[in-house]
């Protein structure tokens, strides 16, 4: 029997909630589903430029899980590029650092409830308006 998963340490959550080929109606697009963990492994070596070691130990995980997560990370990517597939951010085992929150209206994320300020084009400012991320 597998020992369970460790939570992934995310900082924040994506602005997005993922991307769609252009030029083709959403409703034809199939999609592939890119974990949370796999998005923070790219942002951290590619984007942020950090070496395995560096990022491995600011998600909590070891280097060759680290590279395990790249790798399926760049497949998915890989696949929704050459097959004109849309990529949905979602789930996974992850730890945030804090609550993150997601306007129903706007989509913008809030960190945490004190942060909470109505958003310029909401008409309603309540905590009704707000999809928890964490809970995902």
């Amino acid at each position: 029997m597998p020992r369970p998963k460790q939570d992934r340490k995310i900082c924040n959550p994506p602005l997005m909630q993922g991307f769609k080929p252009y030029g083709i109606p959403r409703h034809i697009v199939s999609s592939v589903a890119l974990l949370y963990d796999e998005y923070e492994s790219i942002r951290l070596l590619d984007y942020e430029g950090m070496n395995q070691d560096q990022a491995a130990e600011q998600m909590n995980v070891s280097r060759p899980t680290l590279t395990r997560i790249y790798e399926k990370a760049r497949k998915t990517i890989a696949q929704a590029l050459v097959e004109g597939k849309m990529i949905v951010i979602e789930g996974g085992n992850v730890q945030f650092e804090k609550q993150w929150f997601r306007c129903k209206r706007c989509f913008k994320l809030i960190g945490g409830l004190e942060n909470h300020v109505r958003c310029k084009d909401c008409k309603i400012f309540c905590a009704d308006e707000l999809t928890p991320i964490n809970n995902l």
